[in-house]
């Protein structure tokens, strides 16, 4: 099988199903930035300053990605079941634990913190601000398209989790958090 099809020359590309829509329609902008949030994690998980449990969580959230990249890849307007593979509840929670095993280790959060300190750290939080941008791109789709609710909150959630991980992994590595010192 070839890599290149050509079918994409013309600034379209096909849905599940073989709809084809434009490049740049809300949905491809929010698979496709599901899809960078994926290769930022995966950049992350090869940091070796990423722990193992951390990194074996990434793994598992980054199958959850393609997951839900399907579900966005696919047009579901003759469907009436909305719910991505994968995308459940318990995938929600199983982000909260992680959020509350990683909390009570950090300094208490007292005003916003400056994104960086060690590579890791910085990566988590672009990852972080990348799936907050696919969240939006997932509301945006929202407005023309049913998505399910359990897309965007489990975005929400992993948003959560990146920030907590970036303070973690800063913390592992003996990284002391810089505060935002507004402007006077």
């Amino acid at each position: 099988m070839k890599i290149y099809t050509r079918t994409g020359d013309t600034g379209t590309t096909s849905l599940v199903g073989g709809k084809r829509v434009s490049k740049d329609s809300a949905r491809l902008e929010a698979y496709g930035t599901v899809d960078e949030l994926n290769s930022h994690l995966g950049l992350l998980i090869s940091l070796p300053a990423t722990d193992t449990t951390s990194a074996t969580f990434l793994t598992q959230i980054q199958n959850r990605l393609f997951d839900l990249g399907a579900y966005l890849a696919t047009d579901n307007a003759d469907n009436t079941d909305l719910t991505p593979r994968g995308i459940t509840q318990d995938q929600i929670r199983a982000i909260e634990t992680e959020i509350d095993r990683l909390t009570p280790d950090l300094p208490p959060l007292n005003s916003f913190i400056i994104p960086g300190g060690t590579t890791a750290a910085a990566q988590a939080n672009i990852a972080r601000t990348v799936c907050r941008r696919a969240e939006r791109r997932l509301i945006t789709l929202s407005h023309t398209t049913p998505v399910s609710p359990l897309a965007t909150s489990y975005l929400n959630r992993l948003s959560d989790y990146l920030f907590t991980l970036g303070r973690h992994l800063n913390a592992i590595a003996g990284q002391p958090e810089q505060p935002w010192q507004p402007a006077h």
